[in-house]
């Protein structure tokens, strides 16, 4: 099934044009990060060099961010809750696709299922959001800025990523323009009591940090 999603949204760029406010994204990781960051640096490099590989799961599509003034501590407050009682999600990546009209090349995902599910409740969740001119449809960016000529865009929808897409944690950026944007908030899906997550999660990292002889550090 092929599916036009909304304009894709690099993390840590002078936002181009972007509203200012909070983006709720799930960063990549394991194999599937290396296999999207690879990609992004043979035919992206500035992409690769100014956002992490990642899905806006909130901000770009469905609805728009979060309204620049919302507190941290109210968004911690209303997404640590749904955070918890959401068990981490495993998603596959669907055949690449050109976003219409444009350069860009994207990896969907499927909009439905449990990733719209946590869309729909963070939606609806009684935080303030800018609206969007697009239906919730989430993916990764291939590549951003270059314009792409026949050959490469043969290869890039050629591409197909097979690792599994496992997101157990959000992030919450906020668009400083012309700033780049920075990450304000990060919560753990399935991690029970609201904050016991990341206590964990630091607590482990902690331990790691001692028996390597090394202070821990935090992002």
């Amino acid at each position: 099934m092929t599916h036009n999603p909304a304009p894709p949204v690099p993390i840590r760029v002078s936002c181009y044009g972007m509203k200012t406010g909070f983006f709720v994204v799930a960063e990549l990781t394991g194999q599937a990060l290396d296999e999207v960051r690879e990609v992004q640096r043979e035919h992206d490099p500035k992409l690769a060099n100014t956002s992490t590989p990642h899905i806006t799961i909130v901000g770009s599509s469905g609805v728009g961010p979060i309204a620049s003034d919302t507190p941290v501590e109210r968004m911690r407050e209303v997404l640590e809750p749904i955070a918890c009682s959401t068990a981490p999600i495993t998603l596959h990546f669907e055949p690449p696709i050109r976003f219409m009209q444009t350069e860009i090349i994207v990896l969907p995902l499927d909009p439905h299922g449990e990733l719209r599910a946590l869309h729909e409740r963070i939606a609806t969740s009684g935080l303030v959001f800018d609206q969007a001119r697009f239906p919730f449809s989430p993916h990764c960016t291939l590549s951003f800025f270059p314009t792409i000529t026949p050959a490469i865009q043969r290869k890039l929808l050629g591409l197909r990523i097979d690792a599994p897409v496992v997101i157990e944690r959000l992030q919450v950026y906020q668009t400083l323009d012309p700033l780049p944007s920075r990450k304000v908030l990060e919560v753990v899906l399935g991690a029970g009591e609201p904050g016991g997550g990341m206590r964990d999660a630091e607590r482990r990292r902690s331990q790691s940090g001692a028996a390597r002889g090394n202070s821990p550090t935090g992002s």
